[in-house]
């Protein structure tokens, strides 16, 4: 079975945990809290501290720099899921670099100024602390008072991904690629605080968050082979 050790909120666990549902295939899901990470640590045998970190029998699969997405490759690798069609491949690169350079930043601070609601009493210290020495002293407090303005940036940000929409009903083309997890699970992430709802202006991306977030693989109608069945027993 796959594992994905993960933190709830994390816009990046968002984003394989998405494609783990959407796939079908059986999961769990293993929650580590974000200031202990011996469990991610033991399992990539000292080599790894981030989330995620897929488990899959006795592979542990994790990213190797900023930008890649060997997890999601390997989902694809296992399950054929058509998230990296090579027709697409230049451009998914150019698209996932710009959702996690310039719209996850945003999408986080607005999640993370509501972080006393989010993380557990028991982690908040902590949190506080990781977050100011990478931002700043006081930046969630910041955050919050700015939410307005940060809001408002996320939504003009978003134009483009609302213009790619505009004739068909997936950001590449007619089925979910990978950039779609990528952008479902940044904007997922800013509305896990239940504080936000998706800009009014941007219909069709709206439609597209609702479509993606119950859509299945099975739905769209593309068999699984054989060997990706055997291969996780399903």
């Amino acid at each position: 079975m796959l594992e994905l050790i993960q933190i709830p909120w994390c816009t990046f666990c968002l984003v394989q945990r998405r494609i783990l549902d959407f796939s079908g295939a059986p999961h769990r899901l293993v929650d580590i809290p974000p200031s202990d990470r011996s469990l991610v640590w033991r399992r990539t045998r000292q080599r790894y501290y981030q989330v995620p970190v897929l488990r899959h029998g006795r592979s542990v699969i994790f990213e190797t720099d900023e930008h890649s997405q060997v997890i999601a490759k390997y989902l694809e690798s296992q399950l054929q899921l058509g998230l990296f069609p090579a027709p697409f491949d230049g451009l998914q690169k150019i698209v996932w670099r710009h959702i996690e350079s310039e719209i996850e930043p945003v999408a986080a601070k607005l999640n993370d100024a509501y972080y006393l609601e989010v993380v557990p009493p028991v982690e908040r210290l902590g949190y506080l602390q990781f977050k100011e020495r990478k931002f700043g002293r006081g930046c969630l407090r910041q955050w919050l008072q700015q939410q307005n303005a940060l809001a408002a940036e996320l939504a003009e940000k978003l134009i483009p991904f609302e213009q790619m929409l505009r004739d068909r009903p997936f950001l590449l083309d007619q089925q979910p690629r990978f950039v779609d997890f990528d952008l479902w699970g940044v904007l997922a992430g800013f509305l896990y605080s239940g504080h936000y709802k998706l800009p009014a202006d941007h219909r069709r991306v709206k439609r597209w968050y609702r479509r993606l977030g119950n859509l299945t693989f099975s739905a769209i109608q593309r068999p699984r082979t054989s060997a990706a069945r055997s291969r996780l027993g399903v």
